[in-house]
């Protein structure tokens, strides 16, 4: 059965005021100063109040003054049937907030334990949780003994009790994860509610520094309809309890590991009216693990990148160099079609990785074209133009400084030696004996042996000019070098500055 007492306003004249501020004092002195107030002083009772609308806990009602005006709930047995039947009249209001007065806010403490990361969809802007929510407030209506219903709590439908309409605002998709039909009622009028949620949220993702990136995803909570003046929603636990117990019960993180969980609460303005809604916010910060990626895709393309490197220390004139090239890109581009599916589909920018991989392509492909153009150099430099100055200036003297790679200068003594000057003299060795220059050589064998010296040295300058080709030939070759030596600079100093960033960002990932 129920009974209820007939609601009454309290009397709020000056007198009640004062006796409820001479109490108040009097408890303050006693507990806070220890203070010794004489006969008058009582021994301090700390009670354990569980709800602010129990009679015995109401200073008004001790007093006197204004009685307490909450339905309270007797049993005919010490069972569960009679308690359910005592609380039939309840369910009937069902479809109102539970509090006496109107003005009377409603406080729902909330928190969640995040059980599982389920994923991250890069291109769609999502993040894949499974938690377990977990809230409770105050129901004013209900009220009673636990000694004269034989418990102090009782799990029914949930049909049967207002719930608040606290809603996340980043849910993007229906929740899939089990119902949960009841609740728990206590015979101080706390109703706790718990449910599973998977909840697929929007989250704006910052895969910059991919596959080293941390997200900070947001889960807000709040009232649909309800105002700040009704529902104040409170944190329920603290957010390194919550961080701690979701790390413990945490079984399904996949490529995910949570950092932490923090917390804030917000107040929204509403347009039009004088008040607000109340929000708590969620920040959760995952960070993705890296090691898949690093081991799959990082590391093979360094590699690949290394051999492209080492292919310069190949001779270009002895060796087919561009052969090898073409079949390191060819592998180089068959490696990035296999590895495609571990690259984020799109974002608000363009990973570093995906710069990284293009570079490396790039300068695979550049190699080729500079190989190309040597090979061009060596096999018809000797039908080329002279060397234009302007690239003698950049190339052959700067550049050539640059990376040590001086320009080659001819020995003094073949410089001195001309053919048409070893012709004449092989002519004039011809004439007539009385003719030749210097004293006349009798001995016959001596001539012969000079002038057959003579002959050898223009026949090895022929051959010289013919296997080391022109002086314009030979700066077209020392220009190709020039260009193959600072793009085999260039690899050098690419690889170094990438090792050294992605080093940095991967520490920096596991420093937070």
């Amino acid at each position: 059965m129920v009974r209820v007492k007939e609601i009454q306003k309290p009397s709020i004249t000056s007198e009640n005021i004062d006796i409820l501020l001479e109490s108040l004092m009097e408890k303050i002195r006693i507990k806070c100063y220890q203070e010794n107030l004489g006969p008058r002083n009582r021994p301090f009772r700390s009670l354990d109040v569980k709800s602010p609308y129990e009679l015995a806990h109401c200073e008004g009602c001790i007093r006197g003054i204004s009685p307490c005006s909450a339905i309270i709930v007797n049993c005919s047995q010490p069972n569960q049937p009679a308690l359910l039947e005592a609380l039939a009249p309840v369910f009937n209001l069902s479809a109102i907030r539970p509090v006496m007065n109107m003005t009377t806010r409603t406080n729902v403490s909330t928190f969640f334990t995040l059980y599982g990361i389920l994923g991250v969809d890069e291109k769609a802007q999502l993040l894949m949780t499974y938690i377990w929510l977990n809230s409770w407030w105050y129901n004013e209506f209900i009220i009673w003994d636990p000694v004269q219903c034989g418990t102090d709590k009782i799990s029914l439908p949930r049909e049967k009790f207002w719930l608040p309409d606290i809603v996340i605002n980043e849910f993007m998709e229906e929740n899939t994860a089990p119902y949960v039909p009841y609740l728990y009622l206590y015979n101080n009028g706390l109703v706790y509610d718990a449910q599973p949620l998977r909840v697929v949220s929007s989250c704006n993702l910052d895969i910059y520094t991919f596959p080293f990136d941390i997200q900070n995803c947001t889960l807000t909570f709040n009232s649909y309809i309800h105002l700040a003046m009704d529902i104040k929603i409170l944190l329920g636990r603290t957010v390194d309890k919550i961080t701690e117990v979701s790390k413990t019960v945490m079984t399904t993180m996949g490529e995910w590991e949570l950092l932490d969980i923090t917390a804030h609460q917000y107040n929204i303005a509403v347009e039009n009216e004088n008040s607000s809604i109340d929000e708590l916010s969620f920040h959760i910060r995952v960070r993705r693990r890296a090691t898949l990626y690093v081991v799959n895709l990082l590391i093979p393309s360094c590699f690949l990148i290394t051999v492209d490197l080492f292919s310069f220390l190949l001779p270009p004139q002895n060796v087919d160099r561009s052969s090898f090239k073409m079949t390191l890109i060819l592998g180089y581009t068959v490696f990035l079609l296999i590895m495609n599916d571990l690259l984020p589909i799109t974002g608000n920018t363009i990973p570093l990785i995906n710069v990284f991989l293009s570079l490396c392509l790039a300068l695979m492909v550049a190699s080729l074209l500079e190989t190309i153009f040597i090979t061009n150099l060596l096999c018809g430099s000797a039908n080329f133009s002279p060397v234009p100055h302007w690239i003698q200036v950049l190339v052959l003297q700067i550049l050539a400084c640059l990376v040590f790679l001086p320009r080659k200068t001819k020995a003094q003594g073949d410089a001195d030696i001309n053919p048409n000057t070893v012709a004449k003299q092989c002519k004039s060795d011809k004439g007539p004996p009385e003719k030749e220059c210097g004293p006349v050589v009798e001995n016959k064998a001596l001539e012969e042996l000079r002038g057959l010296g003579r002959d050898l040295q223009a026949i090895r300058l022929q051959v010289e000019q013919q296997l080391g080709g022109s002086q314009n030939s030979e700066d077209w070759i020392q220009v190709g070098f020039i260009i193959d030596r600072l793009l085999f600079v260039l690899y050098i100093f690419f690889i170094s500055i990438s090792f050294i960033t992605i080093i940095i960002i991967w520490v920096n990932s596991y420093s937070q």
